[in-house]
C-alpha cells in the first residue's frame, strides 16, 4: 500500500457532514420530544452566572483531549527555526480573522439579514461568529497537516504558540469585537469561564497525560 493510499481518509471521516447533520437532526427531534428533559440538561452550569453547560463541555473535552495530547509545548522554542510561516499564522489568527468575521457578522446580520431574524437574533449570531473566530482551531490543524503531508513539529509549533497565546487573548478579544459589532453584552466572566474549562482545563489534561506517558512508555511508543 502506497504512503498516498494509507493516508486516505476512513468512511467516518469522508462522511462527517452527514454524521454531524443526522446528529442535529436527532437533537432536534429530542428536544421536541422531551423538552423537560432538555431543560433539566441545560440547567446544568458549572456555576452560578458562568453559563457553561456541563454536558455540552464534557462531550467537547472528549473532542478536544485527544488532540491536546499532541501539543507539545517544548516545540514552541523552535519557533526561530522558520519564522515566517509562524508570523502569518498569527497574523491571520488574531489579526485577520477575528475582525474580518466581526465585519461580516455585522454586514449580514445587522443589513441583509435583519429583516428576517430581528435584532435580539441578529446579536446572538454576530457573537457567535465573533467567538468561532476568535478561537483558532487546533484538531483540523493536526488532520490537514497529515493529509496534506505537512511538516508534523513545525504544525505543533503553531498549535502551540496559538493556544498559548488564546490564554490571554480570546477573552479580552472577543469582549472587544462582540461590543463594537452588536449591542450584545457578554460578561467577561463568561468567557473566562468559557477559557478556564474549553481551553485550561484540556490543554493541561493533555500535557500531563503526555508528559506521563512519555515518561513511562517512551515517546517512540507514544508518537508511534
Amino acid at each position: 500500500m502506497t504512503e498516498a493510499a494509507a493516508k486516505r481518509m476512513n468512511i467516518f471521516e469522508r462522511y462527517l457532514t452527514l454524521w454531524v447533520a443526522i446528529c442535529m437532526a436527532v437533537g432536534i427531534t429530542i428536544g421536541k420530544i422531551l423538552p423537560q428533559a432538555v431543560e433539566a440538561l441545560r440547567g446544568m452550569e458549572f456555576g452560578a452566572g458562568s453559563q457553561i453547560n456541563i454536558p455540552i463541555a464534557i462531550l467537547l473535552w472528549l473532542m478536544i483531549y485527544p488532540m491536546m495530547l499532541k501539543v507539545d509545548f517544548t516545540s514552541v522554542l523552535g519557533v526561530r527555526r522558520r519564522p515566517k510561516g509562524i508570523f502569518i499564522t498569527l497574523a491571520v489568527n488574531w489579526l485577520v480573522k477575528p475582525f474580518s468575521m466581526a465585519l461580516l457578522g455585522y454586514v449580514f446580520f445587522k443589513h441583509l439579514f435583519l429583516p428576517w431574524i430581528g435584532p435580539e437574533l441578529a446579536d446572538q449570531y454576530i457573537a457567535g461568529v465573533i467567538i468561532l473566530a476568535a478561537a483558532p482551531c487546533t484538531a483540523m490543524v493536526f488532520v490537514w497537516s497529515y493529509l496534506t503531508d505537512g511538516d508534523p513539529a513545525y504544525t505543533l509549533v503553531q498549535v502551540a504558540l496559538n493556544d498559548l497565546i488564546m490564554l490571554v487573548a480570546f477573552a479580552p478579544l472577543v469582549t472587544f469585537l462582540v461590543s463594537g459589532a452588536s449591542d450584545l453584552v457578554v460578561p467577561f466572566t463568561v468567557l473566562l469561564w468559557a477559557v478556564f474549562i474549553f481551553i485550561v482545563i484540556p490543554l493541561t489534561a493533555g500535557a500531563v497525560t503526555r508528559s506521563a506517558l512519555i515518561k513511562t512508555r517512551g515517546k517512540e511508543w507514544f508518537e508511534g
